[in-house]
């Protein structure tokens, strides 16, 4: 289990607990800001080029043969999760301050990971192929459905103006339909560099948090988000957690799936993709506020790996087959 947890947590997993505080101590001011700001629009773009570029559109399509389990599985993501973030919206002001609530709500709308949700699955002995094809459509889907949450959810604090939502458009789906169309071309090239794909992947959304995170800093990030408010974020993400994760495993029983197919249910169902929600977060939210906004997915994507290693680990042991130990990172 250590084994696992350690190559869950370095070291991208460690960058990210390091860059909040590195964006706090040398926050991107003025000129610098500027760039970042450009650099930040160009990683986003090559970003979902690769997520575009690696998915087969041939496992896309395939996946929604299954197209009940998929609409179970987008209930999960689109449905249940937006119900529960609308609950923690609801606490009192004295428990959850409204940007952390809003946090929340923005987190709820997100879709599901692709890599920890796969990773997870096989390390857990669950249908793979079904995940691949569940993770995808949920992410493809999601570039659409999320900003469309957030335009009902969230009213006036996104920003979802002609500019934004050309800026969705322009950043997220053209480069992922121009990555699906290339990836005959591309695809076998990012499966043999796999690990520089990885660090070019991986140093795309560190880029996004340090952005967001330096923009929120220099706009009071936290003086908003003290360290009691910062503890009641933690023990808010550890509760969402626990009841996704035993509402999706209690419907897998009660729908009579196969094991292989529960798990994919209870790993797709109950994530939710930094990957995706740091770029939208970006494009949303007025850039200085968006590092306030993305804290609670933050601190939620942690838990929900170490938490996840775990129950996958747990479930490895109770089924046949060698050992598996894929990085999740998504």
């Amino acid at each position: 289990m250590f084994t696992r947890l350690s190559r869950i947590l370095s070291p991208f997993m460690l960058l990210l607990l390091l860059l909040p505080v590195a964006a706090t101590l040398i926050p991107a001011r003025g000129v610098a800001a500027q760039a970042l700001d450009h650099a930040t629009v160009a990683a986003i773009c090559l970003l979902f080029f690769l997520h575009g570029a690696k998915l087969s559109p041939f496992e896309t399509r395939r996946g929604f043969s299954r197209w009940r389990f998929q609409l179970l599985v987008l209930g999960c993501t689109f449905l249940v999760f937006p119900l529960l973030g609308l609950a923690i919206a609801a606490l009192p002001s004295s428990v959850l301050n409204p940007v952390m609530a809003t946090g929340f709500l923005f987190l709820c709308i997100l879709p599901s990971t692709v890599q920890s949700s796969i990773a997870f699955t096989s390390i857990a002995r669950g249908n793979v192929a079904l995940a691949v094809s569940s993770a995808s459509i949920s992410n493809v889907l999601g570039v659409v459905l999320t900003p469309l949450l957030a335009a009902i959810l969230l009213g006036s604090t996104v920003e979802i103006t002609p500019e934004s939502l050309l800026g969705i458009f322009g950043q997220l789906v053209v480069p992922f339909v121009l990555g699906q169309l290339l990836h005959s071309r591309v695809g076998p090239w990012l499966k043999r560099h796999g690990r520089t794909v990885s660090a070019v992947d991986q140093g795309s959304v560190l880029l996004v948090v340090y952005a967001a995170f330096s923009a929120g800093v220099t706009q009071g990030l936290w003086e908003v988000v003290p360290p009691s408010q910062l503890l009641v974020v933690v023990l808010v993400s550890c509760v969402l957690l626990a009841v996704v994760l035993t509402l999706f495993g209690w419907l897998g029983r009660v729908s009579r799936m196969d094991r292989a197919d529960r798990i994919v249910l209870l790993f797709c169902g109950s994530k939710k993709s930094q990957v995706s929600g740091l770029p939208m977060a970006v494009l949303l939210f007025p850039s200085e506020q968006a590092g306030m906004y993305v804290l609670p997915l933050m601190i939620f994507h942690l838990i929900q790996l170490l938490v996840c290693a775990v129950i996958a680990e747990r479930l490895s042991r109770a089924a046949p087959g060698g050992d598996h130990a894929p990085q999740a990172s998504g």
